[in-house]
């Protein structure tokens, strides 16, 4: 079922889900499921799976440093239809431009329409850790938007090379990004709402926030999007500060503000345990604010936790 579809047929309740990476090359599946099997109870109707982007690693070779290119977490379509096999909820399985020619999503998109996989999240994905900035690969996409495109043209049975006048046509429901305090290479946020309006006109059908730890930030930017007609539903992403090393990492990576009462919180705290503690706390007060205000998903960033998740979604559903 499309996530679009879930959201309807809850009526006005709020519904839980959450996204986990995949476990890195040689760690078996059952790790990952010991992460799911706990969250299971809250009944996700779905599950986001992240696709990470190709890496330069060094191999010894002959006394000498080999550059090689390769994924540390692949596999996101087969854990996307593991999941959907064992748990019975649907999958998101997370499309980048950055790393993928056109044919290789092409080829990607069929394997998910083969596997019953019904909604897929289009994202144009971070530049490599040697790249000051984001550089498609050479056939690939420069811009979300035009992934959305042509997951959108695969919709209506258009190929790279050919179109499918009749026959099963794919009926993917297009999540996409939003970004309540903008994009770390926007302008300003209203430049970045237009960007994001372009996704929405190339066929996204909802939103999924990055994390926030401010609410008003996220009803004013709902607010904002609304106005510049962006109309599809928005969905908040969450994620509970774990380490007191979140508090340079998080607004250095993702380029977010954290609100002074949580840096205190968390600066006085004298374990990591503590700081875990405080994270749910936030959070939790955070979800119930949003709750409160009729928001269709709560949806975390587990990041391949989920005690922390459980302990928040427990005071919630």
């Amino acid at each position: 079922m499309k996530v679009t579809e879930h959201i309807k047929q809850a009526n006005g309740k709020t519904l839980f889900s959450f996204e986990i990476i995949p476990p890195q090359k040689g760690s078996s599946i059952k790790e990952l499921y010991n992460k799911i099997d706990p969250l299971m109870e809250f009944k996700p109707p779905f599950i986001d799976v992240t696709t990470s982007r190709e890496q330069h690693v060094y191999i010894e070779k002959n006394g000498l440093l080999d550059r090689k290119i390769t994924r540390m977490r692949p596999g996101t379509v087969g854990i996307c239809a593991s999941i959907k096999h064992k748990y019975h909820v649907d999958t998101v399985p997370h499309v980048l431009c950055g790393g993928f020619t056109k044919e290789e999503t092409e080829y990607l998109l069929v394997d998910c329409h083969y596997l019953g996989i019904e909604n897929v999240m289009a994202l144009r994905g971070d530049a490599m850790s040697h790249q000051k900035y984001f550089q498609p690969s050479q056939g690939g996409h420069s811009y979300a938007s035009q992934l959305v495109g042509q997951i959108q043209n695969l919709n209506k049975g258009k190929y790279l090379h050919e179109v499918i006048d009749a026959g099963d046509k794919s009926d993917f429901c297009i999540g996409v990004a939003g970004y309540p305090e903008k994009h770390i290479e926007a302008p300003s946020l209203k430049s970045d709402l237009k960007r994001l309006k372009e996704k929405v006109d190339a066929g996204a059908d909802y939103v999924v926030t990055q994390m926030f730890f401010d609410k008003k930030k996220f009803f004013e930017f709902v607010t904002a999007a609304k106005q510049a007609g962006i109309n599809v539903p928005i969905i908040p992403g969450i994620k509970p500060i774990a380490t007191k090393k979140h508090l340079q990492l998080l607004p250095q990576v993702f380029k977010i503000d954290l609100p002074e009462a949580l840096i205190e919180a968390v600066e006085s705290c004298k374990d990591n345990k503590a700081v875990r503690q405080v994270g749910v706390e936030w959070c939790i007060a955070q979800s119930k604010e949003l709750l409160a205000a009729g928001v269709p998903v709560l949806h975390y960033y587990s990041m391949g936790k989920s005690d922390n998740i459980k302990a928040i979604a427990s005071e919630l559903f």
